[in-house]
């Protein structure tokens, strides 16, 4: 069975930040183009950071796909990992503060910031995983 690997960035029981992955069978289409089911979506951004941007730790305020398009996005954890998305890479971005939570900078949340010489370029889609 073909699949497609899904990285999702998430809140953890403990309120950090972390990556898994996760695997969508590819059940529908053809041999020749194979497809997942539909996945629901709601809006479409598109982001153009300079180069040198970098963010403070914050939580994703809605679960969104996030897309590089150009350039490269570094994501920092607070555990001191990240990882670094390049064109055509991809995460869901789910990581929210936990409900009830007041936003601790020292706990919750990611940075991202560009790296390389280009200005980084994404497209941020909205929408629950199924």
């Amino acid at each position: 069975m073909d699949t497609f690997t899904r990285v999702i960035l998430f809140t953890d029981t403990d309120g950090r930040a972390r990556f898994r992955e996760e695997t969508v069978a590819l059940t529908e289409g053809t041999p020749l183009s194979r497809l997942s089911a539909l996945q629901p979506a709601s809006a479409l951004q598109l982001r153009r950071s300079p180069v040198g941007f970098r963010s403070e730790f914050h939580c994703t305020t809605l679960p969104q796909w996030l897309f590089v398009l150009q350039g490269c996005m570094e994501i920092g954890l607070q555990d001191g990992s990240s990882r670094t998305f390049g064109p055509g890479d991809h995460f869901y971005s789910a990581d929210v503060l936990p409900t009830g939570a007041n936003f601790d900078p020292g706990v919750h949340g990611h940075w991202s910031r560009q790296v390389g010489s280009q200005p980084l370029v994404t497209v941020f889609v909205r929408g629950d995983l199924v």
